[in-house]
């Protein structure tokens, strides 16, 4: 953006009812109320989660508006998705970084707007507010899932298999690419890594299949090795994966050859925003046969076990080391 603090901008009343409360829903009294009405569906559950994203971290200043909008909403479908639910509302709370102009809104809302009828969303309310610094955009979203029929990270048991949705690593090596990383790195693979890291795939597709056979899921925000870890201590088990079934794009692979920690990056690094779940393993071969229609693919990459914590074995067969696990938002690395 190219906006200096001296220029007018029109005030958060003129904002919301110019840019964001033609595509709000009615409950939404066209956001002229400090709250919205829902009516829950007849033997349904809402499931409820929130994401944010900040600039600098998960984007950056001279993103398009309109993608980043995207990227916020997407990281919240991808929750959803991996519980088992279907999108239905989004609440938006718009932190303003120092640098805003109205052009920049207007992007961030006809992006929002266009993503929002493609996933089936409707805005319901929110806020905006000023960071003294960069942007900040944090998204609440609601779902609806048949009742009862909610898929948590507790569930898995010795014997399960693992499966994971996509490729792996993708999106945390468009990070280190972003940063001055990979420059050896071939064009078409770099932009492969760089697209990845800016539009997550949420993998709404997957719902019915996952109330039909997981016995736990979530999304892999922070790093397939950290979150499956998290996944096994929420359900009390361990977990076994061979290196080799985990998927991994062409690009990663060529970034892989290239650097030698770039591997670790990628099964640690975050933002892949793909399903890791776990079923019952005598269903293995209609859960990876339920893809063949859709753009992406089902892995399956190891098996829960008893015990704790998560052991990657290399080619050789050998457990890998992991410096760093998972992305961790306190500043540390875990």
């Amino acid at each position: 953006m190219n906006s200096k603090q001296s220029e007018a901008r029109i005030s958060e009343a003129q904002l919301i009812r110019k840019y964001f409360a033609p595509f709000a829903n009615k409950g939404a009294f066209n956001l002229k109320d400090d709250a919205a009405r829902l009516s829950p569906v007849p033997d349904t559950d809402y499931v409820i989660t929130q994401d944010a994203i900040a600039e600098g971290i998960h984007f950056f200043a001279e993103d398009p508006p309109d993608q980043i909008a995207r990227k916020a909403l997407r990281v919240n479908l991808s929750d959803i998705a991996a519980k088992g639910g279907e999108p239905k509302y989004i609440s938006l709370a718009l932190g303003l970084g120092t640098e805003w102009n109205e052009e920049w809104i207007a992007a961030f809302a006809k992006g929002l707007q266009e993503d929002c009828t493609r996933f089936g969303v409707e805005l319901t309310g929110g806020d905006t507010f000023s960071t003294g610094s960069g942007f900040i955009i944090s998204i609440t979203k609601i779902g609806e899932i048949p009742k009862n029929q909610y898929v948590s990270r507790i569930g898995a048991k010795p014997a399960d298999a693992i499966f994971v949705t996509g490729s792996i690593g993708d999106a945390a090596l468009g990070l280190k690419a972003r940063l001055g990383g990979l420059k050896d790195l071939d064009e078409t693979s770099l932009e492969v890594l760089l697209d990845r890291y800016l539009l997550p795939r949420p993998r709404m597709e997957l719902a019915r299949l996952i109330r039909k056979f997981a016995t736990s899921s979530m999304d892999i925000s922070d790093g397939f090795v950290g979150d499956l870890e998290k996944l096994c201590d929420a359900s009390g088990v361990s977990a076994v994966v061979n290196l080799a079934d985990i998927p991994l794009s062409d690009a990663v692979s060529a970034a892989v050859r290239l650097e030698s920690n770039a591997l670790e990056t990628a099964l640690s690094g975050g933002d892949d925003y793909e399903i890791l779940f776990t079923a019952n393993a005598d269903n293995s071969n209609e859960i990876l046969a339920s893809c063949s229609s859709w753009d992406f693919n089902i892995s399956q990459v190891g098996e829960i076990v008893e015990g704790e914590g998560v052991k990657v074995f290399d080619t050789k067969g050998e457990v890998m080391e992991f410096k760093n696990k998972s992305y961790d938002h306190s500043g540390e690395r875990s």
